[in-house]
């Protein structure tokens, strides 16, 4: 990969992960309020996105780590 796409990525990588941390955060937010609203299924399925969110920042943040190992 050509040096300028390597360091484009590294930035992509990070924008990513904090995009996606502040996305997961704004889920557990609602998920909140819709279970104190009496909607804890709706709750549940938003808890199990924000897991499914870290997931998904664990295998970029390794991305990340690779591009910085070589």
């Amino acid at each position: 990969m050509a040096s300028d796409d390597n360091a484009r990525l590294r930035i992509l990588l990070s924008h990513w992960v904090e995009h996606n941390e502040e996305h997961a955060g704004e889920f557990a937010e609602w998920a909140r309020k819709a279970k104190a609203g009496g909607r804890a299924p709706v709750h549940d399925h938003m808890m199990e996105a924000v897991k499914q969110m870290k997931a998904a920042n664990q295998s970029l943040l390794a991305a990340l780590e690779g591009l910085k190992e070589g």
